[in-house]
Parts: C-alpha cells; structure tokens; sequence
C-alpha cells in the first residue's frame, strides 16, 4: 500500500527562482471558469517575499479549499499586505466569442495590466479596463506565475504551475480575490438583476436547482449560451 503523500506548504520559492533573472513577480489565478452563468474573473497579486513572518501567510490556501468566510476574512489581509494587487474580469459576451480558455487567459493579463495602473484612475476609466479593484503600489511585473497549464498572450516571462494556488504563496493569494469577487458579483449582480435564477444558492454553477430554473425561465443574457449545447441536446434527443 503506497504511503499517502504529505502536503507541502505553500512558499515562496516559485517567486524567488522566477526573481534570480526577473525584478518583480506576480502570481494570477482566475475563478469561474466552471459555471454557466456570468463573468470569468481574475487576479494578480505582487508579494513581498522577504516577509515570510506574516502571519497571513499560513492561512493562505487554495481558495476551493477555504469557508466563504476565510476566504472573506483573507481578501481584506490580503489587500493589506500585497505589495500591489489587482481583479479584473472578461464578460460572457467575449467568453461566447472566443471560449472560457482564451477569456480566462486574457482576466489575467488585464489583472496583470492592472497592478501598474495609476491609483488615481476613476472608476468609470477602470470599467473600461475591466478592472473591478486596485491597490497597494503601481507595480510593473517582469515576471508571472500562472496557476494551470498555459501561458500563451502573456507579454512577460511567464511561468505555468499546476496546482500553483496550493504552492505558491502569491498564487493562493490572487485565487482567494479572484474567487471572492467572483462570488459577490454573483450575489451583488447576477442575483439581483435575475432573482428568479437564484444566483445566490449555486453562484452559476450547474446544480440541479440551476436546470430547474433555467427550464422553467429560459436563459437570461447572463447566461453563457454555449455552456448549454450539450444539455439542450440531450434534452431533445430524450424528449424531456
């Protein structure tokens, strides 16, 4: 019987081989890539690595992984302690114009955009940019650490971690903000604009009580057409 294999903390040591060739690193990871419904969000967080006494740090964990109400307690921490940090997002019409993927990919370069943007710019100014949130210090990364399998369109050295957001600190850090701005949009918008969907019980995912819904309302605008091809065919070809 294999022994079950303990799990690393997470670290810092991702960031600090990316720092022995670059001067500043990012972490980015993104959340909603899996619902039906709504924006696909993204963040990016710059950390300071030579603080590893904070105790923040030993909370951090992928964000799947945390309560909705660790990972709210952590965004605030976060917010606090980052260097620099951003949320941007990509709306459902450019995920159905190009797919979940490429519109994941580019949440995260507009985070990473993001983290040099001046902190002056007005709210109206950073909808346009898709930016939902800034701050700490306009930072301009050379380097970026990207939770998943992909790098493609990134404009500075990229680097893929699989399963980054339960190793790397600034990782872990940019899923939990993700994550959370993801779930209050679904709460703050999405369930608000269409109460009949209950946005708020399944935050876009497909749980039975979504199908339930979507077959007694239809799709609303918020809803990714094309995450429901297959369903409407099984549908027909069962006749239900």
């Amino acid at each position: 019987m294999k022994e079950k294999k303990e799990k690393q903390p997470l670290s810092f040591e991702y960031e600090r081989l990316m720092l022995q060739e670059k001067s500043v690193v990012c972490g980015t990871d993104e959340a909603g890539r899996g619902p039906l419904a709504g924006r696909v969000y993204a963040a990016a967080v710059v950390l300071d690595t030579n603080d590893t006494q904070s105790d923040f740090l030993t909370e951090l964990d992928d964000s799947k992984k945390l309560t909705e109400k660790k990972r709210n307690a952590l965004e605030e921490k976060i917010k606090q302690q980052a260097i620099s940090y951003c949320v941007a997002y990509s709306e459902v019409e450019e995920i159905e114009s190009t797919d979940i993927l490429s519109a994941s990919l580019h949440a995260m370069r507009k985070a990473i955009f993001g983290l040099s943007v001046d902190r002056k710019t007005s709210y109206q100014e950073l909808e346009k940019l898709d930016i939902e949130s800034l701050g700490g210090k306009e930072t301009e990364p050379d380097g970026v650490l990207v939770d998943g399998n992909q790098t493609r369109g990134f404009n500075i050295t990229a680097k893929a971690v699989i399963g980054g957001d339960g190793k790397s600190f600034t990782i872990a850090a940019a899923s939990i903000l993700a994550k959370v701005a993801r779930d209050r949009y679904c709460l703050e918008v999405l369930d608000k604009n269409y109460p009949q969907y209950m946005f708020s019980k399944h935050k876009g995912y497909g749980t039975k009580l979504h199908y339930i819904k979507v077959d007694e309302y239809g799709l609303c605008p918020a809803h990714r057409k094309s995450f429901f091809k297959k369903y409407y065919e099984s549908k027909n070809n069962t006749g239900k």
